[in-house]
């Protein structure tokens, strides 16, 4: 092997950096954690549910990761889950605003309590953990929101996850900009279809997968491992000249949109 391609090779390694994950207990933050701990990260894991949280704690490096309850619409708990990163680790490297849910509800049936919980959960969340990790990131950190693909194109019903979903990516845009000068990136990526415990129940209609595959031109819904992949790449040294970006993980499904 060249020297170059160790040098290429080592960019996308993750040693002695700590990386945040919301959302970590199930689906595609389980696997984001996962992938970052595989890449030798440290890795604090967030959630609101104990037993899931210990669940993945038990599938990695029990050195190098820790979790935290807690509920992502809430500063408090924000600041205490940020502040245990920090007394177990150090520091704060990278952050993946993962935490997300879904009402499906179409648009005359949605209520202002459904508004207000996905936008809080989905966007308000990605927000306040930004703000608050940001205090302790240093030059080289990287900011990862999960957005989706629903955030840039219209699907069949879904409006208020799609707004909260949108703002995510403009957010990312105007964070890039203003922590661009103190050197922390800010990217996002959107995912179309992956099989998680969200996305379970949909996928189990088969007119409704048809749909689904009509419009993806890989003709699939997509592995957990493809979409935590990009995720470790965002975050690595590798990523280093990239920030405002959304990375859309779709299996090609935002060339044309979902009609």
């Amino acid at each position: 092997m060249t020297k170059g391609a160790v040098l290429v090779l080592a960019s996308f390694r993750l040693e002695g950096k700590t990386a945040i994950v919301t959302g970590a207990g199930k689906g595609i933050g389980r696997s984001i954690a996962l992938a970052l701990g595989e890449a030798g990260a440290n890795v604090l894991l967030v959630a609101r549910t104990e037993s899931d949280l210990e669940q993945v704690l038990q599938e990695m490096d029990s050195e190098r990761t820790s979790y935290a309850v807690a509920d992502v619409t809430n500063r408090n708990d924000i600041q205490t889950a940020i502040e245990q990163a920090i007394e177990r680790f150090g520091s704060i490297d990278i952050l993946v605003n993962n935490a997300g849910m879904n009402i499906r509800s179409k648009l005359d049936d949605a209520t202002d309590s459904e508004w207000h919980k996905i936008m809080d959960t989905n966007s308000q969340s990605v927000f306040m953990f930004s703000q608050e990790a940001s205090k302790h990131m240093n030059k080289g950190a990287s900011i990862i929101n999960v957005s989706s693909v629903g955030g840039e194109r219209a699907l069949k019903t879904g409006v208020i996850y799609a707004a909260s979903k949108a703002a995510i990516i403009q957010m990312t845009k105007v964070m890039a900009m203003e922590w661009g000068e103190r050197g922390i990136r800010v990217n996002a990526i959107g995912p179309w279809y992956f099989r998680t415990p969200l996305t379970e129940k949909v996928l189990s209609d088969p007119q409704y997968m048809d749909d689904i595959l009509a419009v993806t031109p890989l003709k699939r819904v997509g592995e957990l491992p493809e979409v935590a992949s990009p995720v470790v790449f965002l975050a690595s040294d590798a990523a280093g000249y990239i920030t405002g970006q959304t990375l859309f993980i779709d299996g090609g499904m935002s060339i044309h949109g979902f009609s």
